[in-house]
This record gives C-alpha cells, sequence and structure tokens, in this order.
C-alpha cells in the first residue's frame, strides 16, 4: 500500500516451500498495471517443482506472462503498455538466484551489513552509471520513476540474473521502489537490524508510509538457516 496511489499496484509471493519468492510493481501511470503485476504472480504461484531447474521454469513463466502482456496490451492500442517490474529470488543448494526486470530491488543484509545485490534497470542507475549524477541525487531525480525494462515492456523479455552463495543467518529483501525510494540503504539495514525476523517486513513498510512514500510499499524478508 502507499500514500497517494488509489490502486495498490504491488504484488507479493512467498511460496516458502519450493525456495521461492517474487515482489510485482505495476507500472503506474499505464494501463492496468495492477492487472500486470497480479499475473506475474499468479503464474509464479502456479509453478509446479519438477525435474525441471526451477530457475529456468520461472524464466519461461515470465516470458509467458510478457507475451500475453504485450497481446492485451495491442488490443487497446500501439501505443499502449501493461507492464510491470519484478524482482524474485529462487533459492537452492545453499544458493540464491535473484532474477530481475526494472528496479524492484533484492537486497542481501550479512553480519550486519547490507548490500544490494541486483540492478536498478532504470534511467537514473544508466546515469549513475555514466557518471552523470552522483549515486545519492538518483532517488530525487525528477525521472527517477523512469525503468528501462518491465515484463510487457517489449517484444523479447531481458531478465538479469546474479547468483550467490548463502551463508547460514543471511537476511534477504525484496522490496518494490516505494520502499528503496523512500527510505535509504542505512536506514533499511538500521530497521533490519534491529528488528525480529518476522516483524522485519511490516516495520520497512510502516517506516516509508511514515516517511510519506509516494507509491506503493511492498517487502518481502527472507531468513536462510540452513
Amino acid at each position: 500500500m502507499g500514500t497517494v496511489r488509489l490502486r495498490n499496484e504491488d504484488a507479493v509471493l512467498e511460496r516458502t516451500e519450493i525456495g521461492l519468492w517474487a515482489v510485482a510493481d505495476g507500472a503506474g501511470g499505464h494501463e492496468r498495471g495492477d492487472y500486470a503485476s497480479a499475473s506475474i504472480i499468479a503464474t509464479l504461484r502456479e509453478i509446479t517443482p519438477s525435474g525441471d531447474s526451477l530457475v529456468e521454469d520461472v524464466k519461461r513463466r515470465l516470458a509467458e506472462v510478457n507475451c500475453e502482456l504485450r497481446a492485451r496490451a495491442a488490443t487497446i492500442g500501439p501505443n499502449a503498455l501493461i507492464g510491470s517490474t519484478v524482482a524474485t529470488v529462487i533459492i537452492s543448494d545453499r544458493q540464491s538466484c535473484c532474477l530481475w526486470a526494472g528496479d524492484s530491488r533484492f537486497y542481501r543484509m550479512r553480519a550486519g551489513r547490507l548490500r544490494q545485490l541486483s540492478r536498478d534497470q532504470s534511467h537514473v542507475q544508466d546515469l549513475v552509471d555514466r557518471g552523470e549524477i552522483a549515486p545519492e541525487a538518483a532517488a530525487v531525480h525528477p525521472l527517477a520513476n523512469v525503468v528501462t525494462n518491465l515484463i510487457g515492456g517489449s517484444d523479447q523479455l531481458v531478465l538479469e540474473e546474479r547468483r550467490d552463495r548463502l551463508e547460514p543467518g543471511d537476511i534477504l529483501l525484496l522490496c518494490s521502489d516505494g520502499l528503496s525510494g523512500t527510505m535509504s540503504d542505512a536506514e533499511i539495514a538500521a530497521i533490519l537490524i534491529d528488528s525480529q525476523f518476522g516483524a522485519m517486513a511490516d516495520r520497512l513498510i510502516e517506516q516509508a508510509l511514515d516517511r510519506g512514500a509516494r507509491d506503493n510499499v511492498s517487502a518481502v524478508v527472507i531468513e536462510y538457516t540452513a
């Protein structure tokens, strides 16, 4: 939920039983961002573990949603867009695999240190990478909400992927930009450090809303104990 938008265009997934979690943030200002994010989560919820790699299954499912959203948008008009960011993490064999499109984020807290493991696919991140603006200026840049990749954004879906070895005690966080655009990494880390595991997600969301988040806010927190 958020403090400005009347419609919640975020959706989340927690499938601890198969090691799959996700956050999807529908593209505001376009047609049916809520439908796009809900479609992503619905198709991931339908996955049944099989002999195939779960990572490859997630990729296939997201590619199918991308095609469906493109086809639905085409029925509205030539310039219509029905899209959503997504950040999903799969945990297996002491390893995390994050797949993402857009600027929903994946963080890892290890030994009290928070690190962003995903890279924002956004206009301002491109500016930061080229040295045209400072990292701390990205959140307040007038084009901070412009993403360069979405599920449903183009005919050919390109997901970024990152794999990392996990250690017992790692805390993983998936969140929409309603959280990361309102709170600094240091503020997020402070809440993760000072909270009991079961209260972390709620405290993050409450803090972002108290700060006047101008977008829907979603967070999924995972504790790795194996």
